[in-house]
C-alpha cells in the first residue's frame, strides 16, 4: 500500500501566543522551544482548503479543487457554490465593520478562521478601531502554516493565532487570555464553522461556554448552512461533501441555528438568510437569483 501524500511547511512561531509588546501578555518571554514542521496531507480533501478553492486562492490541491467541484455539482455547479462562500465572507465582513463601529467592540475572537484569504476580521476590524485586539483561532495544519500573516498587527492593536480545538473551548479561551481581556467585551466570532460540529459533540454546549467567559456587551457572531433554502440539492450537496472529506457537515434549520442564541438579544434582522442581514453596500446580490443556503445572525450578551 502507498503511503499518503504529505507535505512539510515549518510553522511559524506566530502560532503560539505571541510573547507580544503590548496587552496582556507583556513582558512574557519568548518560548525557547522550536515549533515542529507541520505535516500536511495532500492526498485527502481538506476542508479549509477546499474553501480557500471556492474564494479564488491557490492554498488547496488537486484532491481539493476535485472534492469541490463534484459536491458543487448538487446545486447547480461551481459558480453557485462560490456565490455561497463569497456571501459568508461579505456576511463576515459587514458583522465586524458593525461590531467595530456601531458596536464599539474592541476585542475579536474568531474561532475556525481559516487560511487568509482577502479582508477578514483582522483587516475589517484594526482598519475601523486600529486598537482592535484579534486573536484567531484554527486546530487545522495549513491554516498553521499561515499563522504569520495572521499575527501581524497595528502598532496601537494586537493580534495572534492560537492552535486550539473548537471542541475544546477552555483551552481555546486560556489561549485568548494571553491577548484578549476577558473581563471586556468580545466578539465571538463563529462564521462557517458550527455546521461542521455534529451533535454528539455538544455544539450548544460549546458556544455556551465560549458566551459565559464573556461579559455583559460581549457578541456572538454565527453563519450556518441549511436545507431549509433548496432542500435537496443542500441535503445532496452535504452527502457528497460527508464522503469526500474527513469532516461531517451538519445542517441545520432556522430553529436550531436560532438555539446559538439563547439568552442573547438578537441584532436586527435576527437569524436571517446570510445575504439579508444587513446587506448595505457589501451585499453581493442574490446567487444566481436565490439566496445563499446559509443563516447568519449576531447577538449580544445582556
Amino acid at each position: 500500500m502507498t503511503a499518503p501524500a504529505t507535505i512539510a511547511l515549518a510553522a511559524d512561531t506566530a502560532s503560539r501566543p505571541p510573547p507580544a509588546t503590548r496587552g496582556p501578555a507583556a513582558g512574557r518571554p519568548p518560548s525557547p522551544r522550536t515549533p515542529p514542521p507541520v505535516s500536511i496531507d495532500i492526498a485527502v480533501p481538506h476542508v479549509a482548503r477546499m474553501y480557500d478553492y471556492l474564494l479564488g486562492g491557490s492554498t488547496n490541491f488537486a484532491v481539493d479543487r476535485q472534492a469541490v467541484d463534484t459536491a458543487a455539482a448538487a446545486i447547480g455547479g461551481l459558480e453557485r457554490a462560490r456565490d455561497q462562500a463569497r456571501a459568508n465572507r461579505t456576511f463576515l465582513r459587514r458583522a465586524v465593520r458593525h461590531l467595530a463601529g456601531e458596536a464599539h467592540v474592541r476585542q475579536f475572537l474568531d474561532i475556525g478562521t481559516g487560511i487568509p484569504n482577502g479582508e477578514g476580521t483582522l483587516d475589517v476590524a484594526q482598519r475601523i478601531a486600529p486598537t482592535a485586539r484579534v486573536v484567531h483561532v484554527d486546530h487545522d495544519p495549513v491554516v498553521l502554516a499561515h499563522a504569520h500573516t495572521l499575527a501581524r498587527s497595528t502598532d496601537d492593536g494586537a493580534a495572534a493565532y492560537i492552535d486550539a480545538d473548537l471542541r475544546d473551548p477552555d483551552a481555546v479561551l486560556r489561549g485568548a487570555s494571553a491577548t484578549l481581556d476577558l473581563t471586556r467585551p468580545v466578539a465571538l466570532v463563529l462564521t462557517d464553522v458550527l455546521h461542521l460540529v455534529p451533535d454528539e459533540d455538544r455544539p450548544y454546549d460549546i458556544v455556551g461556554r465560549l458566551v459565559d467567559a464573556v461579559p455583559s456587551g460581549s457578541h456572538l457572531v454565527v453563519s450556518h448552512l441549511t436545507a431549509d433554502i433548496d432542500p435537496k440539492p443542500m441535503t445532496d450537496l452535504a452527502d457528497r461533501l460527508n464522503r469526500a472529506a474527513e469532516t461531517t457537515y451538519v445542517l441545520r434549520d432556522r430553529a436550531a441555528v436560532r438555539r446559538f442564541f439563547d439568552g442573547l438579544d438578537l441584532i436586527d434582522p435576527g437569524v436571517v438568510e446570510i445575504d439579508r442581514w444587513r446587506p448595505g453596500r457589501m451585499s453581493p446580490g442574490p446567487a444566481r437569483g436565490r439566496s445563499p443556503a446559509l443563516y447568519a445572525a449576531v447577538g449580544r450578551k445582556r
